[in-house]
């Protein structure tokens, strides 16, 4: 497969999606479809170089403020800004401002880098997703708009039925697990002109479904393990992103991990 050669550097902002959350390695650490594509686009192009600013929990806000510049600077061919979700997710959110930050970190990633890549989450289905819906859509027609003024590149992430499959979720119903990762990565690839290697859009294969009881059990352990401590860092303004620091901060050589 040939490389386009151009594409020699990666600097990924965002939250908790672009960090990469999923079921995680054994040794604990995340894997997300920013690494898999930065190790694809390595694999193709000597001394390519990677970064990831991403932080869990962020705000649209304060990724401009501590994300945007810093990659700015860094002048990478590829950079993927994936934000505002968390705020359409507060329980008050005012869109307005959402649009404006977003527009501000796009009039200054665009001119920087070769291309600019947004996307349209993934949602998962189910009622919790379901109240904040009109939120979502009201967020992506905004990232089309900047897109088009910017000449950015929309993964549409969100229009990918696959990708709503709770299979592809992890057990917290807000992170996708690493097969949902490695989907993303290849949309990203094929959104940046690559050719293509899977079907990232393939349905999953049929199943049969759980129990009564079973998912009755699970939804349980979500609301025990999960949706109540999520939505106490909402009522308090906390973050669990708080305090942490860029997954990747610098744009250095990939080097591809050991295991």
């Amino acid at each position: 497969m040939e490389m386009n050669p151009s594409y020699n550097s990666l600097v990924a902002l965002g939250d908790s999606f672009t960090e990469g959350m999923s079921d995680g390695l054994p040794d604990g650490s995340y894997r997300g479809w920013a690494d898999l594509l930065a190790a694809r686009m390595a694999a193709h192009t000597e001394g390519f170089r990677y970064a990831n600013l991403a932080v869990r929990g962020k705000l649209i806000g304060q990724i401009v403020e501590e994300q945007v510049d810093a990659a700015a600077a860094m002048h990478a061919d590829v950079v993927t800004l994936v934000g505002g979700l968390n705020d359409a997710l507060r329980p008050r959110c005012d869109m307005g401002r959402v649009r404006g930050q977003l527009e501000e970190a796009a009039g200054k990633l665009a001119p920087s880098c070769r291309q600019l890549v947004l996307m349209r989450s993934p949602g998962r289905r189910g009622p919790v997703m379901e109240r904040f819906r009109p939120r979502m859509e009201e967020l992506f027609s905004c990232i089309d708009e900047i897109a088009a003024r910017h000449g950015a590149v929309v993964v549409d992430l969100y229009g990918a039925p696959p990708l709503a499959d709770p299979r592809l979720w992890h057990v917290d119903r807000l992170h996708l697990t690493a097969q949902g990762h490695v989907r993303v990565a290849e949309a990203v690839w094929q959104a940046l002109g690559l050719p293509a290697e899977t079907d990232w859009r393939a349905p999953l294969p049929a199943d049969a479904g759980a129990s009564w009881a079973v998912r009755r059990s699970g939804d349980l352990r979500f609301a025990r393990e999960h949706l109540l401590p999520w939505v106490g860092r909402r009522l308090t303004g906390r973050s669990s992103g708080d305090g942490m620091p860029a997954k990747r901060p610098e744009l250095l050589p990939y080097d591809p991990p050991l295991s």
